[in-house]
C-alpha cells in the first residue's frame, strides 16, 4: 500500500507485507528502509523481515503513468523483486534447495503468473519436485494414512499422532494450484520415498478439489495426473483399501498389475517385465533421494530392483535391454565374490544420497543381490529394514555389513513365535567359552575379528537364533547401542549373559519374552575390564542403560533385580511387566528421568509407584494393568519409612501434580474418583487402557472425550458401557484410531455405532455385541469404511453372508479374528479370501464347513498371509492339512486347537445346547528361515 499529498515533491510510502505477516499484526519484523541508499541496500537482510516500509520523494514521475509501477520502479521494488527473481532462478535447481514453507511457494507461483514470470513457474515445479518427499514427511499424510499400523507390517499397539499442526499443514498442500502440482508430479527430478507417499498426497488434493462426476471421466486432465503413479508398486492392503472408494478402478488396476507381477517366478530375469515401455516398473531414485521405503511391497523382485538403478534408457529401449535380458538371480548359485552388479558390466547408477531403505515383508527379493545392489547404488546406506523376511538368515549379517560398511542401523524382526521355548539342542557351555573368553579382557578387544558401525539392531521374533551366532553378532558389532533380541526363545541365559559381557557401550535392551536372568543381571552389572588400549567410560553397563525392557523374563529373581535396579541412575524406559519385581526391588531405583515404566502384571504397590513417580516428573506412559496389589500399603521395602512416607492416594497425587502423561494403562485400585484426581495429568493422552479391577463407572466414561480430547486409542475391559458412552466417543474423538471393547458390560446397540468414524483403524468387539446383525454390520462398514483390524468374538447371529459383507466393506484388511460368531464358516469360506491384503487370520467355532486345504488356498490366494489360526471345531473333515514349505507362501505361524471330545465322539457337542467347547490343547507349527518346528501346548493361544 502507499500514501502521499499528491504533491510531487512531498514523501511516499510503501509497504511491502508477507502474507503470513499480514495474520500475526506485529511490528516486530518490520524494516524501514530510504530510498536515499538504494545502492547500499542489504537485500537477504531486507528480504528476512516479514514488513518492508520504503519511503522516498516522488519528483521525476507524473501520476499519469502507471503510479504504481513507476513508483515501485523509482523505490527499486523492481530492483528487489528482479533480486529474488535472480536467487530463486539460482537456488531451485541445486542439488541443496532453500527451505521454502509451501505458502510461499504457492505466493511465488502465483505471483509468477500475474507479473509473466515465465521462467518461475517452472522453476517452482522444479522445486516442489525435489523437495515432495520432505513436504510429505512434515505433513505425516502417510502416517495419517496408516493409522496405527504397520510398522514393518506387524499389528502393534503404535499409534501414528495425527494434530492439529498435521490439519493446518495439509489444508496448504490441498491448496496447491493444479498445474503446479502436475508439472511437479511429472518431473524427472520428482523426489519420494515410496509410490503410497506420492498416491496419498494425490488422492488427499483430489478429496479436496475434484468432484466424483470429474473423477469418474473417460480421460481428462484431471485423471491424467493419477497415470503418474506407478500402481504396480503399490503395497497390495493399500491398493486392496482403496477399493471401496471413489478411486476403485485405480484400485483394481493396482491390484491386477501386483497380482501379475506375483505370477512372475522370484529368480526370473528382468525379460519377464516384458518388451514395452518399464517406466511403470522402475522404483523412483534421484540425487536427492534420502529414504527408499518398499515395505509391504511383496511384489518386488531383484529384476525390479536392478531396473531401478540402471539408467532410465533402460526401461525404453529394446535393444539395450536385451543386454541384460539373460541375467538371473540364481539364488542356489549366488557369487558373492564375484558380483553381476559390477560397473565392469552393467552402467549402475550411484545415488549417494540415499541413507535408509525398507524392505520390509519383500519376501519375494533375493537378498544377497539386494545387498550387492545397495552397495553399488547406495554407498552412503546406513539403515536397512528387512523385516519379516524368513529368507534374511543372520549370517547375511557380515555380508552387508562387508558390502555396505557405513550400515549403522537393521531391523530383522519377524513375528513372536506364540511357544516360549522351541525344541533344539544348546550348544555345550565348553563350546562356547572355547569360543570366547571374556576372563583376560578378550570381551572388550578382539583384533582378529572384523568390526562394523552397527549401532542399533533388532532381531526380534528371530526364534532361529542361538547362542553360537548371538557371538557371532558380538564379535563384529562391538559398537552396538541398542539391541532388541524380545522373543528370541531359542537364547539362553548364558548366551545373552556373553553378548552383555562383549557389548559395553550398550544403552538400550530390549529382551522380553527371552531367558534373560541372573547370567545377564551379573553381566550387566561387573565391573568393566578396559585392558590397557581402551580409556575407562562408566564402571558397568548398567549404569549407562537408558532403556531395559525384561517383561516376561521369569528368570530374575527379587534379589538381582534389586542389584540391578540399583545400578541404572540413568534409565528413561523401564518394563517389568510379568516378571518378580516387588515394592524392595523397585524402591531401590534411584533414577530421576524415566519417561516410560510398565509394571503390568506384578506384585508392586501403590506406594511404591508414589515413590517413583514424584522422582521422576517426565514420566508420560505409566503400565500398571493387572497389579492386584496397587491398593495396598507397601511392605518389604529395603527402608521401613517408604510405608509412613507414601500411601496409594499419593499415587494419584503425584502424577496429578508432577506428570502429564501421553499413555496409561491400570486396573485394579483405580475408579471414578482416580479419573478425578487424575485430570491434570491426563488431558494430553493419546492412549488409555482399562483393565480387570477398574471400575470408572458410565458417568466418567461419558466425560472421558471431554476430558482427553485428543485421545487416540481406547481400550475397555470390564467395564460398564451404553449407548451414551460409545456416542460420546466416537462423535468427540475425531482422531480416534483404535477401539476395543472387551467383556464390558451395559445395554449397548448399534445405535451408538451410527455416528462416522473415518479415521478408525482397529476395531475389537469381544462378548459385547451378541445383537449384532448382518444389517447392523453394513452400518459398520459404512460408519467406519477405513479398519484395517477387526475382530469380533461372540457374534451368534453372524452367517455365510458376513463373510461378503466385511469383504467387500473393509477390503483393505490386514487383520480378521471372528470367533463364536454364528455359522460364518458353516458353508466353507469364499468371500474372506477376497480380502488379499490379510497378514493375520482367526477363524474359530464359526461352523464346521472349512475344508481340510484352507491353509494352503488361503496362502495361495492371500499372497501378504503369515499367521494363520483355526479350530478343529470348524473342520468339515474333522482335520486340516500342514502345508508343505513350497506351499506355504509367506505363511510362518500356524495355530490349530482342539476341543475335548465327549461320549459320542463328536469334537464340541456342547455347541448343540448354546455352551462354550472345552479347549483341550493347541497345535503350534512356526517356520523360521531354516526349518519347521512343530508342538503341542496345553494353553489355547
Amino acid at each position: 500500500m502507499a500514501s502521499s499529498s499528491g504533491d510531487n515533491d512531498e514523501l511516499i510510502n510503501i509497504v511491502c507485507t508477507s502474507p503470513n505477516q499480514l495474520e500475526a499484526e506485529t511490528s516486530d519484523n518490520e524494516i524501514l528502509i530510504s530510498t536515499a541508499d538504494i545502492l547500499s541496500w542489504d537485500f537477504p537482510a531486507i528480504l528476512s523481515h516479514g514488513t518492508i516500509k520504503a519511503c522516498g520523494k516522488l519528483f521525476l514521475f507524473p501520476w499519469s503513468a502507471q503510479w504504481k509501477f513507476l513508483s515501485a520502479l523509482y523505490f527499486g521494488i523492481r530492483m528487489l523483486l528482479e533480486k529474488c527473481r535472480t536467487w530463486f532462478s539460482e537456488e531451485a535447481p541445486s542439488k541443496v534447495p532453500p527451505e521454502i514453507d509451501l505458502d510461499n511457494l504457492i505466493g511465488i507461483w502465483n505471483f509468477s503468473f500475474d507479473h509473466a514470470y515465465d521462467a518461475l513457474p517452472e522453476l517452482c515445479a522444479i522445486y516442489l519436485a525435489k523437495t515432495f518427499w520432505l513436504i510429505l514427511d512434515l505433513l505425516d499424510m502417510v502416517g495419517f494414512e496408516m493409522g496405527i499400523g504397520l510398522v514393518c507390517g506387524s499389528i502393534t499397539d503404535h499409534i501414528m499422532s495425527f494434530n492439529t499442526a498435521w490439519a493446518t499443514s495439509s489444508e496448504l498442500f490441498v491448496n496447491l494450484p493444479y498445474h503446479l502440482l502436475r508439472s511437479s508430479v511429472m518431473q524427472p527430478y520428482l523426489t519420494i520415498e515410496s509410490e503410497m507417499h506420492l498416491s496419498v498426497a494425490l488422492f488427499s488434493w483430489f478429496d479436496a478439489n475434484v468432484h466424483l462426476e470429474e473423477l469418474s471421466a473417460t480421460e481428462n486432465d484431471y485423471t491424467s495426473i493419477l497415470k503418474q503413479i506407478h500402481v504396480s508398486l503399490l503395497p497390495l492392503w493399500y491398493a486392496a483399501g482403496k477399493r471401496n472408494s471413489r478411486f476403485s478402478k485405480f484400485a483394481d488396476a493396482s491390484i491386477h498389475s501386483i497380482f501379475t507381477l506375483l505370477e512372475v517366478p522370484s529368480t526370473g530375469s528382468i525379460n519377464v517385465l516384458g518388451d514395452g515401455d518399464l517406466c511403470g516398473f522402475r522404483i523412483r531414485l534421484t540425487e536427492f533421494s534420502k529414504k527408499v521405503n518398499l515395505s509391504s511391497c511383496s511384489q518386488i523382485t531383484s529384476a525390479i530392483l536392478l531396473l531401478s538403478v540402471l539408467p532410465s534408457v533402460y526401461s525404453t529401449n529394446p535393444t539395450l535391454r536385451n543386454t541384460i535380458t539373460e541375467l538371473p538371480f540364481n539364488l542356489e548359485h549366488f557369487d558373492r565374490n564375484h558380483s553381476p552388479l559390477s560397473q565392469k558390466f552393467f552402467p549402475t547408477m550411484s545415488f549417494e544420497a540415499v541413507q535408509e531403505v525398507d524392505i520390509s515383508k519383500c519376501q519375494r527379493l533375493h537378498v544377497e543381490s539386494a545387498i550387492e545392489c545397495f552397495s553399488v547404488s547406495f554407498p552412503s546406506l546406513k539403515t536397512l529394514k528387512a523385516a519379516y523376511l524368513l529368507n534374511f538368515d543372520i549370517s547375511f549379517l557380515h555380508h552387508l555389513v562387508r558390502k555396505c560398511p557405513m550400515v549403522c542401523e537393521v531391523d530383522l524382526s519377524t513375528d513372536i513365535s506364540p511357544v516360549e521355548q522351541l525344541p533344539h539342542v544348546s550348544p555345550s557351555p565348553a563350546k562356547v567359552t572355547n569360543v570366547w573368553n571374556y576372563s583376560s579382557g578378550g570381551a572388550v578387544c578382539m583384533s582378529n575379528q572384523p568390526e562394523s558401525n552397527i549401532t542399533k539392531l533388532t532381531l526380534e521374533g528371530r526364534n532361529e537364533l542361538r547362542d553360537v551366532e548371538l557371538m557371532y553378532v558380538a564379535k563384529f558389532c562391538v559398537s552396538l547401542q541398542y539391541l532388541n533380541i524380545k522373543g528370541c526363545v531359542s537364547l539362553t541365559d548364558v548366551g545373552i549373559a556373553r553378548l552383555l559381557y562383549r557389548c559395553i557401550r550398550l544403552e538400550s535392551i530390549v529382551a522380553c519374552g527371552t531367558a534373560f536372568g541372573t547370567n545377564s543381571v551379573q553381566a550387566l552389572c561387573s565391573n568393566i575390564d578396559y585392558g590397557n588400549t581402551h580409556p575407562k567410560l562408566w564402571d558397568s553397563v548398567a549404569s549407562n542403560l537408558r532403556t531395559l525392557h525384561i517383561g516376561g523374563c521369569k528368570g530374575v529373581d527379587e534379589i538381582f533385580l534389586l542389584k540391578l535396579l540399583s545400578k541404572m541412575h540413568l534409565l528413561k524406559s523401564l518394563c517389568l511387566r510379568d516378571t518378580c519385581v516387588v515394592d524392595r526391588a523397585l524402591y531401590s531405583f534411584t533414577g530421576s528421568s524415566l519417561e516410560m515404566l510398565d509394571v503390568s502384571n506384578t506384585m508392586v504397590t501403590g506406594v511404591v509407584l508414589a515413590y517413583i513417580v514424584c522422582k521422576n516428573p517426565a514420566l508420560t506412559c505409566l503400565r500398571v494393568r493387572d497389579c492386584r496389589n496397587l491398593s495396598q500399603q507397601g511392605r518389604n521395602t529395603e527402608r521401613g519409612e517408604i510405608s509412613s512416607a507414601y500411601s496409594y492416594r499419593d499415587l494419584e497425587v503425584g502424577l496429578s501434580k508432577t506428570c502429564r502423561l501421553e499413555e496409561i494403562s491400570f486396573g485394579w485400585g483405580f475408579s471414578y474418583f482416580s479419573i478425578k484426581a487424575l485430570k491434570p495429568a491426563i488431558t494430553s493422552l493419546r492412549a488409555i487402557a482399562v483393565g480387570l479391577g477398574a471400575s470408572l463407572g458410565e458417568d466418567i466414561l461419558i466425560q472421558l472425550p471431554s476430558t482427553c480430547p485428543i485421545l487416540e486409542s481406547i481400550v475397555l475391559y470390564f467395564q460398564e458401557i451404553s449407548d451414551s458412552v460409545i456416542e460420546s466417543i466416537v462423535t468427540t474423538l475425531r482422531n480416534l484410531q483404535v477401539l476395543v471393547l472387551c467383556y464390558c458390560l451395559g445395554d449397548m446397540s448399534i445405535s451408538g455405532f451410527m455416528f462416522s468414524m473415518p479415521n478408525l483403524r482397529k476395531l475389537q468387539l469381544e462378548r459385547v455385541t451378541p445383537w449384532l446383525t448382518n444389517d447392523e454390520l453394513v452400518i459398520m462398514t459404512q460408519s467406519c469404511p477405513n479398519l484395517i483390524e477387526l475382530s469380533l468374538l461372540g457374534c451368534k447371529h453372524l452367517n455365510s453372508d458376513s463373510q461378503q459383507i466385511i469383504s467387500r466393506g473393509w477390503p483393505g484388511l490386514i487383520s480378521i479374528h471372528l470367533e463364536d460368531c454364528g455359522e460364518v464358516t458353516t458353508n466353507g469360506i469364499h468371500s474372506l479370501l477376497h480380502c488379499v491384503a490379510l497378514e493375520d487370520l482367526l477363524l474359530r467355532h464359526n461352523g464346521a464347513g472349512i475344508p481340510k486345504n484352507f491353509i494352503q488356498t488361503a496362502a495361495s490366494r492371500m499372497p501378504l498371509l503369515r499367521k494363520v489360526a483355526l479350530d478343529l471345531c470348524d473342520a468339515r473333515d474333522d482335520t486340516f492339512d500342514i502345508p508343505r514349505c513350497n506351499d506355504r507362501n509367506y505363511v510362518s505361524i500356524v495355530k490349530i486347537a482342539s476341543c475335548m471330545s465327549w461320549g459320542d465322539g463328536s469334537s464340541y457337542p456342547l455347541l448343540n445346547n448354546n455352551r462354550r467347547p472345552m479347549h483341550k490343547e493347541t497345535h503350534v507349527v512356526v517356520w523360521n528361515g531354516r526349518r519347521m518346528a512343530s508342538t503341542v501346548i496345553e494353553e489355547r493361544v
